[in-house]
This record gives C-alpha cells, sequence and structure tokens, in this order.
C-alpha cells in the first residue's frame, strides 16, 4: 500500500498476534489490541511492546484498519455493537481472518461507508510466532472484497509475505469444507500412524513419518486425485 495504516486487532489467538506481528513488520502501525483473556495480553505485551490493550469498542478509535481475528460466529454480534454504539466511521477498512464467512459478515455496517474485506490464511497457526511468520511467507491468502477494492485485499496479503487468490462469497462455503477437511483428516490420519508406531515401540516415529507424509502430500497434491474409492488405500499405493 503506499500509505501506512494505523491498525488495531480484534482477537489476541495466535491468527491475531502472528497477523499484528506482520503487519507491524510490513511498516504498519499497529495501535491496539482487543482482548481480556490475562494470558493473550501477556504474549500481546511481550510480540508487541508498548501496544494499547483494551476492550472492542475502544480499540477501534482511530484506527484505519480493523481486523477481526474471531471466530466467525462471533464477527456480526461484535459489528452491530460497533454500530450501536457509533464506534466506526466511513472509510475504515474493515477485514475478518475467517475462512467461513466473507467481506459479507459487514453488512450490518455497511450503510456506514466502511470498507469491508476478507483476507484468510490457508494456514495451520501454532501460537509460536516464530514458526506462524515463517508459514505466512508460504501461504495462500484467500481474499475478497467489493470489486473496487479488491486490490487494497490482495495488496494486503501480498505485505504479510502471502500470496493472495480471489475466493468469491458464492465459493466460501465450499473453500471452508476444504481448508477445514485437509486440516483435521491431517491430525487423524498423523495421529493414529503416530500411536501405532508407539504401540509397536518403533523408535523416533514423528521423524520417521516426516518423510512419507511429506512426500504422500507432495504426489497427491500432483496427481490431483479428488476421488478415492477407500480399498484402494487398502491396498497400498493408487494407480
Amino acid at each position: 500500500m503506499s500509505s501506512r495504516l494505523a491498525v488495531s486487532v480484534i482477537g489476541a489467538g495466535p491468527v491475531g498476534l502472528a497477523l499484528a506481528k506482520a503487519i507491524a513488520d510490513a511498516g504498519h502501525s499497529v495501535m491496539a489490541i482487543a482482548t481480556t483473556d490475562p494470558e493473550r495480553i501477556e504474549k500481546a505485551n511481550s510480540l508487541l511492546p508498548g501496544i494499547r490493550i483494551g476492550d472492542v469498542a475502544s480499540v477501534v478509535d482511530g484506527a484505519d484498519l480493523i481486523v477481526f481475528a474471531t471466530p466467525a460466529e462471533v464477527i456480526p454480534d461484535l459489528v452491530k455493537g460497533l454500530v450501536a454504539t457509533q464506534s466506526l466511521i466511513p472509510g475504515q477498512l474493515l477485514v475478518s481472518t475467517s475462512a467461513e464467512v466473507g467481506y459479507e459478515v459487514f453488512k450490518d455496517a455497511f450503510s456506514l461507508g466502511v470498507v469491508p474485506m476478507s483476507m484468510h490464511p490457508a494456514m495451520r497457526f501454532t501460537g509460536f510466532n516464530s514458526i506462524d511468520r515463517a508459514r505466512l511467507h508460504e501461504s495462500y491468502f484467500a481474499v475478497d472484497a467489493p470489486k473496487q477494492v479488491l486490490p487494497i485485499a490482495q495488496t494486503l496479503a501480498i505485505e504479510l509475505g502471502g500470496e493472495p487468490i480471489h475466493v468469491p462469497s458464492e465459493a466460501r462455503a465450499n473453500y471452508a469444507e476444504a481448508i477445514s477437511v485437509a486440516s483435521t483428516f491431517t491430525n487423524l490420519i498423523v495421529g493414529q500412524s503416530i500411536k501405532l508406531l508407539e504401540e509397536a515401540k518403533v523408535d523416533k516415529p514423528r521423524n520417521l513419518l516426516s518423510g512419507i507424509l511429506r512426500s504422500s502430500v507432495e504426489e497427491a497434491l500432483r496427481n490431483s486425485v479428488t476421488e478415492i474409492d477407500p480399498a484402494d488405500l487398502l491396498d497400498g499405493d493408487l494407480e
């Protein structure tokens, strides 16, 4: 972006903190984070010394960009509360980081002249900032916004080190399901494999599995297998 932004982040979980640090590293001014959790307050102060921490209504005051790093289901009520308290002003950029919803989640504030966007980093956050920051530089960001401001969302994703890809509202449900399936089943498969090796008393099961998991994922992505008969998995390699 051509100008530096004053930024507030709502939510100080792994996503909120990682994005706050990435936004600060990109040269923007992260001025406030909204959280009431003592442990997260401590982490925020450690990561961004001097940052202002408060409730949602207080941190949005004076912000050019407000990042909603919260679960999708709580955003509508947050927005309604900010509208009711007249905490939002025309021209403020509102960004959702949820996979499940697009920029329409801010519809209750549209009449105020805000600029709505969605930007979901397609990665698993660990809560370890150094790891998450590195992964942001390897990730795609699913972005969406009204046509005239979509370039702003795309530019912000690039500034954070990611590669933007447009995922419009009509594709959002399939996108969110794909992300969930990939994440959930990877955890289940890896966990079950580790358990089997531990039961067999095989040394360093996690190290042993790392090579087969990486190569299997790379091969699955290369071959683009979208329909699999479970019997094929039991037989071994897919043809």
